[in-house]
Order: C-alpha cells, then structure tokens, then sequence
C-alpha cells in the first residue's frame, strides 16, 4: 500500500471494509444516512501524533449509535484500530478524524428502518481549524441569529447528527449581517449552539455555559474540567443573549478548533476588544493537555 503519501496523502477513508484514498470515497446514493440524514457520527482530532480524548469520543459515537436503535458492526478496539490505520495510512500528524455509522438500505420498496442494513464509514484527512490563524489571534465576530435551533423534544442534540439546516441557516444569516459565524437561540432567546460550536461567556471569574439544547461536546467538556482546575467557576445554565452581549469575554469550542476567542457579538465589542485573560489561561491548558497521557493516545503509524 502507498502508506502516507502519493496516493493517500488527502486523507484516507474506510467504505465498505476497505481503505481508500479520500478522493475515491464513496456512500451508496440509496442509504439512509445521505437520503434522509438518518445517521450519527463523531470526530476525534489527532494532534502532534496523538489521538485526544480518543476513548470519549468512541463512547459517545457508540452511546448514540444505541440510542438511534443502530448497530455498529465494530466493537471499541476495532473501532479504534479503523480509526488509526486511517491516520497512519495517510501519515497525518495533525487529523480531523470522523466515524459514522447510518441506518444503511432497506429492503426494496420497504420504509421499516427496522429492515436496514446499517453501515460503518470512518475517514481521516488534515486538521484545519474552523477559524484561521488571524481569526484566532484577534477573534471571532459572532451573530446571534434569529434562527431557533431545533428543539431536543424533537431531534435530540445529544446524539451527534447531520440535522444542520437550521444551523446552516444560521450561518448565512450572520454572514449576511457582517458577521463570521452564528449562534443560534431556543424560543425564550438563550443562546444554545452554532455550526458546530459549544459557546461560553465569561463573567469575571464565572464562566456560563449552556446546559440545554446544545450537543455536550468532548471540547465542552475539557474545558468545563480545565476551568474547575483553575478556580474558575462553572455553571451549566441558561445563557440569554442579551446577557452574552455584556460579557467580559466569550469563546467557543470545538473538536476542529479547539477554543477559539469571540471579541465582537452583533457588532459589539466584547470586554476591550481583544481575546480576555480567562480565554488565554484556558486556551494555554487546553492545548497543553494534548501531551498529558490520560487524554492523548499514541498514533500507531507502523
């Protein structure tokens, strides 16, 4: 095989049982998972040669791969290995690494999801963060949409899914209004999530995040314990957007990404303007927990 270069250099993908290059990547056009997005998945980054937080995310693709009433014909050390070999094929040190499982064909004529056969997609291709290098350096300016994301008595957000056309409305709208990226609100008008995006407000040395209506990311997640272990305090609440608009700092979280500063909402600056000295603390411990063992997991490139 043309291992880490030529061939797989893009990226490597696993359909159907075999290693492909990214390019030749591809999904029946009669599965559920592109007809219907009836489908979950997860995304694991690799950086500097190591898998961060590999095990959470496995857990969580396969929590919702139960929970949608799926079957993921790979168990967690299968799972991981398909996962590696995609990173080692391509030789990436630095990977965005994504595992989907979807509700697959039915038989003909047939709309019994129970009748599907399900099926397991993984890829692998170079890590390029949501915001670039100035954005990171002087900040996000985010809109607060007045797109309402789908409610969890609906489509639960817990269960990572392809259900983004409210999100992807959402993102227009803030690039309509001069923005570069969105949040989207619930009826009451609490921020919940964006395209992709946990969001946090900080409030001298609280930090708010939404506890309802948003995907609990693996990022979230990281950064809720990181901020515990500064002295920081963290609550899971409501977060109003009239209150995120009078925060001292705010930023937003992601597996592609990380923890990326917001210094303008709907205009407006945030606090002075400038990525805030809480964002910086945790933006420091963030990025320094990818060496810490009990989150990084070795790639094996042989």
């Amino acid at each position: 095989m043309d291992v880490g270069n030529g061939r797989f250099a893009d990226g490597a993908a696993y359909i159907e049982g075999k290693f492909v290059p990214i390019a030749e990547a591809r999904i029946p056009i009669l599965d559920w998972g592109f007809l219907r997005s009836d489908a979950t998945y997860d995304v694991v980054h690799v950086w500097e040669g190591r898998f961060f937080r590999l095990d959470d995310h496995t857990d969580r693709f396969q929590r919702g791969v139960r929970r949608l009433q799926m079957h993921c014909p790979y168990e967690d050390d299968a799972l991981r290995a398909v996962l590696n070999r995609c990173v080692a094929l391509a030789g990436l040190q630095r990977a965005y690494v994504e595992m989907i499982c979807t509700r697959g064909t039915p038989r003909p004529g047939s709309r019994d999801p129970r009748q599907c056969t399900n099926a397991f997609y993984a890829f692998a291709i170079p890590f390029i963060s949501i915001a670039d290098p100035d954005q990171l350096e002087r900040g996000l300016h985010l809109v607060v949409s007045t797109v309402q994301r789908i409610p969890p008595e609906a489509v639960d957000p817990t269960i990572k899914n392809y259900h983004w056309l409210d999100l992807t409305a959402g993102l227009l709208e803030a690039y309509q209004r001069g923005g570069e990226t969105g949040a989207l609100v619930d009826p009451d008008g609490n921020l919940v999530e964006g395209a992709g995006f946990n969001i946090f407000a900080v409030f001298g040395r609280t930090v708010v995040t939404p506890k309802r209506g948003a995907l609990e990311g693996i990022t979230r997640r990281t950064i809720i314990e990181l901020a515990r272990n500064c002295g920081l305090q963290v609550d899971l609440c409501p977060l109003p957007a009239v209150q995120a608009r009078a925060a001292n700092e705010l930023f937003i979280t992601s597996t592609a990404g990380g923890i990326m500063p917001v210094t303008r909402i709907d205009g407006r600056l945030v606090g002075t303007g400038a990525p805030g000295p809480v964002f910086k603390e945790l933006h420091d411990a963030y990025w320094a927990a990818h060496a810490d063992p009990r989150y990084a997991t070795p790639v094996d490139y042989a």
